[in-house]
């Protein structure tokens, strides 16, 4: 099962990853994306241990960004490849079967180059709009662009869950969910927030809700 809520930890000097995904899944995110970039191997393999730790013990799926080589050692529940990480089918053969893959995608034709894949179970769609999380953003895809990619993602007979990214506010969950999006992926928005905890819960209030008016 894909969660609606997908909580991406970030690089933050003053918080490591792994107290950033207690304060998530305090407020009840049950899906944790350790997303590690400034980090050598061996640090980031004791940073996905102790996120890890953290995740078991809320009963939280850990999925591990960018990195198959640490997520198959630590046997997280899944890993998430972005553009120019490494192809699906490649990590597939390093994690093994039971490992949810997902991939980042901008346009229809990324989305279809995951499907074709054939090993790729959930697709993280954005930016919706401008921000600072991560270097290198991709073109702004906008609400209009995701009602068009997806209703023509959809007519082509493909439904696996797509998920909105890239500046997600809490204002926005309902029309995404409208345009037919499975759910959203988050970061700053819960990290640098006086309480993130409360945050969350308010998240997967308007989730729950959005999802119940569909």
């Amino acid at each position: 099962m894909i969660s609606r809520l997908h909580y991406i930890t970030q690089d933050l000097a003053h918080i490591p990853h792994w107290e950033q995904a207690q304060r998530a899944c305090e407020g009840g995110v049950d899906w944790v994306q350790l997303r590690v970039k400034t980090q050598e191997e061996s640090q980031w393999l004791e940073t996905a241990l102790r996120t890890q730790e953290v995740c078991k013990s809320f009963g939280a799926k850990l999925i591990v960004n960018d990195n198959p080589h640490i997520a198959a050692k630590i046997q997280s529940e899944g890993l998430h490849l972005g553009k120019q990480d490494m192809s699906p089918l490649e990590a597939r053969q390093i994690v093994g079967e039971k490992v949810i893959i997902g991939g980042t995608a901008n346009t229809l034709q990324d989305m279809l180059k995951h499907v074709a894949s054939g090993t790729v179970q959930y697709i993280g769609l954005g930016p919706l709009r401008f921000t600072d999380t991560k270097k290198n953003l991709s073109p702004i895809v906008g609400l209009e662009g995701y009602k068009r990619i997806l209703a023509q993602f959809r007519t082509l007979g493909h439904n696996l869950p797509v998920v909105g990214i890239g500046g997600v506010k809490a204002d926005d969950i309902e029309d995404l969910l409208e345009v037919g999006l499975h759910g959203v992926a988050v970061s700053s928005l819960v990290n640098l927030a006086e309480n993130p905890s409360a945050v969350t819960q308010e998240l997967l209030s308007l989730l729950n809700l959005a999802v119940s008016a569909k």
